[in-house]
């Protein structure tokens, strides 16, 4: 059935978890389209057109003018930072944004935008040593003092609806345990302070308990665990994750779908990356970059099918490294060497250099993923929100399933779903009409 989609009216809070360079960036970016200083390039709710019926009946409206999605000029931001800067000092401490030309344009929006005290746990973060936390690393007051700032903020900021993004540094890994399994357990895990409940985890909580929308920007288990899945199902209140789709993983998520829809043969692939920035120096620390290294890694295996196809893809070697270079500060290099093999085995290589700026990626995704998760709840669509696959490298797929990581497939799912919130037909490119006479 098609959804009934409840209208885009008032106030759409944006709250984010970290207010570094992801989180600036695009602060800035949506103050400045907002004045009509720049455009939000990469955003496809901003830019993108949507095909609906026959190719040739030419109904191609831009995705903003199709579905009911929250407009700019009333979107407020909010954020909780372990560091007391504002977004203004933020921004020009990230480097990513140029001063004169763009941040002292809309400084005053900027300084508006000052972080509340971090639900912050060092333990988790071994590289960050601040001190604009909440002053206690006691899982339950921590929780409490979330939920108190979330409507402290809806209420100064009058907002109808929130949004809660994660943008914050990578978390330690962490497996899915006891603990996470129901509501029960999860609870009791709290008030025993068990290491296994990160702060990510606390923050989704809260979101999920207060109705609102929660997008994970990093590769943490933070919402993709069993009592927070079916806790979103029950409250429906869309969420989705893990780790935004910037760089390197954009990239295979290209490559790959095009070595095996031509069935071309993988012996190996080596991706390394340098970068300067917050997330370059937390990733340094070999239990953090862990965490970013599965959502990287699991990419290919899920795309190439190895059992499916032992002689092209059985042997790969897949090998992921990350260098903290504080000279590049967000403009990230990935380099990557990949080694094909083709028609009787005869080897081939692919190079990519993608000299690319994270934060300059990431902030259009980041926006599409809070005005499309508003969307989902006015929707009514609870739980996980697999039609966002498109923006992350580890998409969140209900238990059992394995994720779609080709990322033409994942723009043609995201599309069809928008279809079907607004009762139009899906488009499966099939094309018989045009040649059956019909």
């Amino acid at each position: 059935m098609t959804p009934s989609v409840a209208p885009a009216t008032g106030r759409l809070g944006v709250l984010t978890v970290g207010l570094g360079a992801v989180s600036s960036t695009l602060i800035a970016g949506v103050e400045l389209v907002k004045k009509g200083l720049g455009q939000p390039i990469g955003s496809l709710t901003q830019m993108d057109t949507i095909r609906l019926g026959k190719r040739t009946d030419g109904r191609t409206p831009l995705i903003k003018e199709f579905v009911p999605l929250a407009d700019l000029n009333d979107v407020v931001f909010g954020a909780w930072d372990p560091f007391p800067d504002d977004a203004y000092v933020a921004a020009s401490r990230a480097g990513v944004l140029e001063g004169g030309k763009h941040i002292e344009q809309i400084s005053d929006a900027l300084r508006d935008v000052r972080p509340m005290k971090a639900a912050f746990d060092r333990q988790y973060v071994k590289r960050i040593d601040a001190d604009n936390t909440v002053g206690t690393i006691d899982k339950r007051a921590m929780l409490n003092a979330i939920r108190e700032d979330i409507n402290r903020f809806r209420e100064e900021k009058q907002c109808d609806r929130l949004v809660m993004l994660w943008a914050a540094s990578t978390e330690i890994f962490i497996e899915p345990g006891p603990a996470h399994q129901d509501i029960e357990s999860f609870e009791a895990a709290i008030d025993r302070n068990d290491p296994t409940i990160a702060p990510s985890m606390l923050y989704a909580y809260a979101a999920i308990l207060e109705g609102v929308p929660f997008a994970n920007g990093a590769p943490n288990l933070t919402v993709d665990i069993p009592v927070l899945r079916d806790l979103a199902v029950e409250r429906r209140v869309p969420i989705s994750g893990k780790d935004f789709k910037t760089g390197q993983t954009l990239i295979k998520t290209v490559i790959g779908p095009m070595l095996r829809a031509r069935m071309l043969g993988l012996s190996g692939w080596y991706s390394t990356n340098i970068l300067g920035n917050r997330d370059g120096e937390v990733l340094d620390d070999p239990d953090n970059f862990k965490t970013k290294e599965e959502s990287k890694l699991g990419v290919l295996e899920d795309i190439l099918d190895p059992n499916s196809f032992p002689e092209l893809y059985g042997d790969v070697y897949h090998k992921v490294r990350i260098n903290y270079y504080p000279p590049r500060g967000d403009n990230k290099e990935g380099w990557d060497n990949i080694d094909i093999f083709g028609w009787l085995g005869y080897p081939m290589q692919l190079k990519i250099d993608f000299l690319c700026r994270d934060s300059i990626l990431a902030a259009p995704l980041a926006l599409d993923l809070v005005l499309f998760s508003d969307l989902a709840q006015r929707a009514g669509l609870g739980g996980i929100q697999e039609w966002l696959s498109f923006y992350y490298k580890a998409p969140m797929v209900a238990p059992g399933l394995s994720p779609e990581h080709d990322l033409f497939v994942q723009l043609a799912k995201l599309k069809n779903t928008l279809r079907w919130m607004m009762g139009e037909d899906q488009i499966t490119h099939l094309g018989r009409e045009y040649y059956d006479g019909e």
